[in-house]
């Protein structure tokens, strides 16, 4: 099979690691379903609280804010100290954070809630790809990443899903509960089940923090342009994503269930066969071309752009929306064709004693420039103008992405060892 993983561990050790790939994996798929039952239910939240698009957009926002100054600190901590309990801790707290919506009668209060869940998801978002990459060696972890992020699209569809479904019948706080229990019970499993890996076990060395070696990460190009290529991306797809929803009620006349059912399985059978196909892609294509991990998600970024083009203007273009859903579901499976090759690049480029750190640096900027701030530009423009114009303000960082990753692939380190660590 194409994504069959044999770490170069003991038996006990590759089972262990198996364990912490099924676990983290399965906490993720939670993790993005928590995050993508706001825009399910958004034009719910809208009518309640009597707001703008621009405020809409904003909540996101308040969720990025507390997500980018909690990476520091919990990249700080992921480099020092165990991982394993850190995450049980984060996914009781953003799911303790879910049920607390339910009692949300304010926009100022719901904001503080989405602020607070950021925390939760931000530990997580640093702690897991650093801990499975102490299990997995450099040449398999971008099958590893591709399968951890698999999570994504089918997450988020099942978001939609929930928000839009359990919403309409039930009102949209009640989506927020039924969303909590899952993160509960695979903690749960995570503390009493998965092992916590020795960092740099997979690289057979003993990982060790020196003085200069974080700032070393401003002089390495290769993250560098992994990072902020991946910012560009997440500008684009945290847009859409956020706003796609409240699209296909307005341009196309949906219900809001109808909407997130359209939304929920475009976003999992295209993001997963995007994220599944990039990864097997680049997995081959690394096999003779380091700089397969960067060439793939620059190529998919720049052709996402067409089909994204046609889904935003062809009810106006064309005078029908027969292009809409299509045009949707292939710029979907282009931008998702990138998620496990660029995590994979990200990690690679680093040394095991700055992993967390490295991630953490990654979460602030792709959300400090990405979908932290799209959610209420794309708002701002469509109470100025339209939403379709809003909306392709996302097609211009899509490009630029492309860009940043072709530059990056020049930086491209080997996939087979890490380099060495530059001197401080």
């Amino acid at each position: 099979m194409a994504f069959a993983i044999k770490p170069k561990l003991p038996v006990a050790s590759v089972a262990g690691a198996t364990t912490a790939l099924v676990l983290l994996t399965a906490l993720n798929f939670v993790n993005y379903i928590d995050r993508y039952i706001l825009p399910g239910v958004q034009e719910q939240v809208k009518g309640e609280f009597h707001l703008s698009d621009a405020q809409i957009g904003s909540l996101t926002l308040w969720f990025m804010v507390a997500y980018m100054l909690t990476s520091p600190i919990t990249g700080f901590l992921g480099d020092r100290f165990p991982r394993k309990p850190m995450i049980v801790v984060a996914a009781l707290f953003w799911s303790g954070m879910n049920l607390f919506t339910a009692s949300v009668h304010s926009y100022s209060s719901l904001n503080l809630r989405h602020a607070a869940l950021g925390v939760g998801e931000a530990s997580f978002g640093i702690f897991a790809p650093a801990l499975l990459s102490d299990f997995y060696e450099p040449d398999q972890r971008n099958r590893v990443l591709t399968i951890f992020n698999i999570a994504i699209p089918v997450g988020a569809a099942l978001g939609y899903l929930i928000g839009g479904t359990v919403g309409e019948h039930f009102g949209w706080r009640a989506s927020f509960i039924v969303s909590a229990v899952p993160g509960v019970i695979i903690a749960l499993l995570i503390a009493f089940f998965m092992k916590e890996p020795a960092r740099g076990a997979s690289q057979h060395e003993k990982a060790t923090l020196k003085k200069g070696t974080v700032l070393s990460l401003l002089r390495n190009k290769a993250y560098l342009c992994s990072v902020l290529g991946y910012a560009a991306v997440t500008f684009s797809l945290g847009g859409i994503s956020w706003w796609m929803p409240s699209f296909l009620q307005r341009i196309g006349g949906r219900s809001q269930a109808s909407a997130a059912y359209i939304m929920g399985a475009i976003t999992v059978v295209a993001g997963l066969g995007g994220t599944v196909l990039g990864g097997i892609i680049a997995q081959r294509w690394s096999r003779t071309s380091a700089k397969a991990l960067y060439l793939v998600p620059g190529i998919s970024a720049a052709i996402a752009v067409p089909p994204a083009l046609i889904c935003f203007f062809g009810p106006s273009w064309f005078g029908t929306q027969a292009y809409t859903l299509p045009g949707l579901a292939v710029a979907i499976f282009f931008i998702f064709l990138g998620t496990g090759p660029v995590n994979a690049a990200t990690v690679n480029a680093v040394r095991p004693e700055i992993r967390a750190t490295a991630l953490a640096g990654q979460l602030f900027l792709i959300h400090a420039l990405g979908d932290a701030i799209s959610p209420r530009i794309i708002g701002v423009v469509s109470d100025h103008s339209n939403l379709n114009i809003g909306l392709a303000s996302t097609l211009v960082t899509m490009l630029l992405a492309s860009v940043i990753f072709f530059v990056g692939a020049g930086y491209a380190p080997p996939l087979k060892i890490d380099e060495p660590a530059p001197a401080a």
